[in-house]
């Protein structure tokens, strides 16, 4: 429980300062004026002010907030205050801060994966287990023990690269180069077509020679500009999925029960605390896309929705009209709230197994 406790705080506190920080640097950067920093909602816990910015932290912990000069639409500005004010900024540097928050969370991810790409994650060696019978691979000589070092003039590694090439090859002979009692030779195997669901329900044909691993690990560490390179990669899988996600949710074949809240995130943050620090810094860059995604969806009061308006702006050279986002921000508030009841709702039926 306490360890629980201790990494909800560490993922969200983080996650939350990293955002916010975004969105203060470039508003430092652009020499607009920051009245606020806030990790939360709320009544202020703690709190101190730096010339004239208050850093403090909320009673609620489910966000945060940055409160610029001139921030909302129509606030009466001191006329001395007027040029460090949000709203008399240039479209382009209004667009910069909101977008600094969303893109700080994509770096961090970025960051996250460097390093545990340069600690070492244990990856399962290419290393046979089992051998199903009247499978490919038991029909082409294939054995338990044997070690897969490379496929059709591929070098393999692990276990995922292998599966990942006899998925793909359906149908289509390959030629494997296996060690079997420190002898190497070649074994040609033609991977069956098998049609099975991925992760977002969907259909689809995968090529299976019925091998498993044999649940041996290495640890695989990457110099500082690979592992760097690997973390774009990994991101940007991260964060096409999680669109992907989104779609599917939106399209009705992902069931919105899948939708988590804080109360799955706690218990999440705690398993991967229990597994160690490396499992809790990956999950935490997954929730740092996932939020950045989120954020940049244009719904009213997100940011995503000022970026759209500001966008708009540029294009009819001036500002959607008061009204309108006014309106907009009452149906932003309604849908937050619809979308924050159902994700209590998810996370307390999974807890009361509902």
């Amino acid at each position: 429980m306490i360890t629980t406790i201790i990494a909800t705080i560490v993922v969200l506190g983080v996650l939350i300062f990293v955002h916010e920080l975004g969105h203060f640097l470039m508003a430092k950067k652009s020499k607009v004026g920051v009245l606020t920093f806030s990790l939360g909602f709320g009544p202020k816990i703690l709190g101190k002010k730096i010339g004239e910015t208050q850093y403090q932290i909320s009673l609620v912990p489910l966000g945060g907030y940055v409160k610029m000069v001139g921030e909302e639409a129509g606030e009466q500005v001191p006329p001395e205050l007027l040029a460090k004010s949000f709203t008399a900024q240039p479209v382009s540097k209004r667009l910069g801060i909101v977008f600094a928050g969303p893109f700080f969370n994509i770096l961090f991810a970025v960051v996250a994966f460097a390093v545990v790409f340069m600690v070492g994650m244990p990856a399962l060696l290419p290393e046979i287990g089992e051998v199903k019978p009247d499978y490919p691979a038991f029909t082409a000589g294939i054995q338990k023990g044997d070690r897969i070092l490379g496929a059709n003039g591929k070098s393999i590694k692990r276990w995922e690269d292998l599966a990942q090439i006899i998925h793909d090859s359906s149908e289509r002979p390959l030629l494997l180069k296996v060690e079997r009692d420190k002898k190497v030779f070649d074994i040609t195997v033609t991977p069956q077509v098998s049609t099975q669901k991925n992760i977002f329900g969907d259909e689809v044909r995968v090529g299976l020679i019925g091998i498993s691993p044999a649940g041996t690990y290495f640890t695989e560490r990457f110099d500082p500009f690979t592992a760097t390179y690997k973390a774009v990669v990994q991101s940007w899988r991260i964060t096409e999925l999680t669109v992907i996600s989104i779609v599917k949710i939106i399209e009705g074949k992902i069931s919105a029960k899948t939708i988590g809240g804080p109360i799955l995130i706690a218990q999440l943050a705690g398993q991967q605390a229990k597994a160690g620090a490396l499992s809790l810094i990956i999950f935490m860059a997954v929730i740092s896309i996932n939020l950045a995604i989120l954020n940049i969806l244009p719904i009213p009061i997100l940011d995503g929705w000022h970026l759209l308006m500001f966008a708009i702006e540029g294009i009819i050279g001036r500002p959607v009209s008061l009204k309108l986002r006014e309106r907009a921000q009452q149906v932003g508030i309604f849908i937050i709230i619809l979308i924050m009841l159902l994700v209590f709702y998810n996370d307390l039926s999974r807890i009361m197994g509902m």
